[in-house]
C-alpha cells in the first residue's frame, strides 16, 4: 500500500475535512480526494462518510486511523532526526492555555532542555482547548494541555492535576463586601460588585456560581481581559472582584493584596488533561516530556 496514501487519509482524518487536509499536506482539494477514492477503492470499503461541513470517519476509517497514525507519527520522526543521530535534539511542541503553560508546564519542562546527550528544545503555542485539541489532531503540537477531555481513540487523555479556584477581591473591596460574614446565599449582593473576566460570557464566574451558589451570575464584566495573569493585576488595582485559580493567585493572597471572600466546603475544581496523539508516546522525547509533566503535576494539586 501506498504510504502517501496513508499519510493523506491520517491527515483528512484529524483534520475532518478534505479542505483543511489539502492545506495542511501543501496539496490541492481534488488531489486529496482522489487520493481517498484510491485508496477506498484498493481496501473495497468507504472510508468517510461525506457531510455538509467537512467528512466523519466510518468504522473501518476510524479502525485504518488508530492502527496506521502511530506507525506514520513514527516514520515521520525517523525522517526528521536522520538514522544516524541518536543524540539529537528534539523538538517537543507543546500546546495549552497561556497561564498554566506558562506558570507550570515550561518551567517544570525546562530541565529537559539542559539534559546533555537526551536533550529536548521546546516549541509552545497557546490557545483555548478547541485549538490546542485541534492542532494536535492535526499534527501541529506533540503534546496538549486542555480543560476539556477530548473524544475519539485518535487522541489519549490522561488527567494532569486539578485546579482550585477561589473568589477573590482586593482589600478595599472585600472590607466594603464584608467577606467574613459571606455565605451560600450571597451572590445577589457580590453581583453588586463590579467583575473581572477572561471573556464576555464569564466562563470563570459562572462555574462558581454555578458550584457553590447553584445560580447563573446576573452580572456583565467591568473588565474584561483574556489573559488570567491580568485579571489578577486588575484585581490587586482595585478594578473588582474576580474568580482565578489558587495557584495564580497565592502569592498575592500572602502578601495581603488580594483577599478571599468565601471558602465554600467543597470548593470549585476545573481538571486539567495531559493529551497526545495515540501511539505517539512511542517516541521517546514525547514519552519523556509526558511523564515529567505527571510527575511535577503531583505537587500542583
Amino acid at each position: 500500500m501506498d504510504l502517501a496514501l496513508l499519510r493523506t487519509f491520517v491527515t483528512v482524518h484529524r483534520a475532518g475535512s478534505f479542505t483543511r487536509a489539502a492545506a495542511l499536506l501543501g496539496l490541492s482539494q481534488p488531489a486529496v480526494t482522489s487520493q481517498i477514492r484510491t485508496l477506498e477503492r484498493q481496501l473495497g470499503r468507504p472510508l468517510f462518510l461525506r457531510q455538509a461541513r467537512g467528512v466523519t470517519p466510518t468504522t473501518i476509517g476510524d479502525e485504518l486511523a488508530h492502527k496506521a497514525a502511530p506507525h506514520l507519527d513514527a516514520l515521520v520522526e525517523i525522517t526528521e532526526i536522520g538514522l544516524d543521530e541518536e543524540s539529537a535534539v528534539r523538538t517537543l511542541h507543546l500546546a495549552g492555555p497561556p497561564e498554566f503553560t506558562a506558570e507550570r508546564a515550561l518551567p517544570a519542562l525546562t530541565a529537559l532542555t539542559r539534559d546533555n546527550g537526551q536533550s529536548i528544545a521546546l516549541r509552545a503555542s497557546f490557545g483555548t482547548a478547541e485549538e490546542s485539541v485541534e492542532g494536535l489532531a492535526a499534527g501541529h503540537h506533540d503534546l496538549a494541555i486542555t480543560t476539556a477531555r477530548p473524544r475519539g481513540p485518535l487522541l489519549t487523555a490522561t488527567p494532569l492535576c486539578d485546579e482550585e479556584h477561589v473568589l477573590v477581591a482586593g482589600p478595599r473591596w472585600a472590607a466594603r463586601i464584608g467577606s467574613g460574614t459571606l455565605h451560600r446565599d450571597a451572590a445577589p449582593s457580590l453581583e453588586k460588585f463590579p467583575m473581572v473576566e477572561v471573556h464576555e460570557s464569564l466562563p470563570l464566574v459562572s462555574r462558581y456560581w454555578a458550584s457553590v451558589f447553584d445560580s447563573r451570575p446576573v452580572v456583565s464584566g467591568t473588565v474584561v481581559v483574556p489573559d488570567l495573569r491580568a485579571v489578577l493585576a486588575c484585581v490587586i488595582t482595585g478594578a473588582g472582584l474576580a474568580v482565578l485559580p489558587r495557584y495564580l493567585c497565592a502569592p498575592a493572597l500572602e502578601r495581603g493584596e488580594v483577599v478571599t471572600l468565601l471558602d465554600p466546603p467543597v470548593p470549585p475544581l476545573r481538571t486539567y488533561f495531559l493529551v497526545v496523539r495515540t501511539g505517539t508516546l512511542a517516541l521517546p522525547h514525547i514519552a519523556r516530556a509526558h511523564e515529567w509533566l505527571l510527575r511535577a503535576a503531583v505537587d500542583w494539586s
